[in-house]
């Protein structure tokens, strides 16, 4: 099993969201880097972390686990779709998602600013500079230690 980190805004899909609809297909992620993550490296089963991002407070809400690997994403082939493009094609698919479900919702948001504080997470990539990946592999030494500032 791996450990990742997903990012949503929270006015466009936040994990109250999730928690209604329990399982949800990821999509729109255009950047290559992540979409190889979801097409190649996430199995069914590893645990995610939710992360609120562009918000008053970003940071850790709550977890979710894959439920199905990575296919393509169609709304890449659907001209009305948000995160339609062109240049994808359905035989030869650019873009790919995969479904999370809900787990737990945390009682109180892990800021990344008490995140960018532990020597323990230095070398996290939510916390590097210039990070700005929507998805992110967390190792089980990360993921062990953030699971242990949740509060119960």
């Amino acid at each position: 099993m791996a450990y990742w980190l997903m990012k949503s805004e929270p006015d466009v899909f936040g994990i109250d969201d999730l928690k209604r609809v329990k399982v949800e297909p990821w999509d729109g992620v255009r950047n290559y880097q992540a979409r190889n993550m979801m097409r190649d490296e996430m199995k069914q089963g590893d645990e995610v972390f939710f992360y609120h991002s562009n918000c008053e407070v970003p940071g850790i809400v709550g977890l979710m686990t894959v439920a199905r690997e990575g296919y393509p994403d169609d709304t890449a082939f659907n001209p009305e779709a948000k995160y339609y493009d062109p240049k994808s094609d359905p035989d030869n698919p650019r873009w790919y998602r995969v479904d999370v479900r809900f787990k737990r919702k945390f009682k109180e948001t892990i800021p990344l600013s008490d995140l960018k504080t532990y020597p323990e997470l230095a070398d996290m990539a939510l916390v590097r500079k210039g990070n700005r990946l929507s998805i992110m592999p967390v190792s089980p030494q990360e993921w062990d230690f953030i699971m242990g500032l949740v509060k119960a």
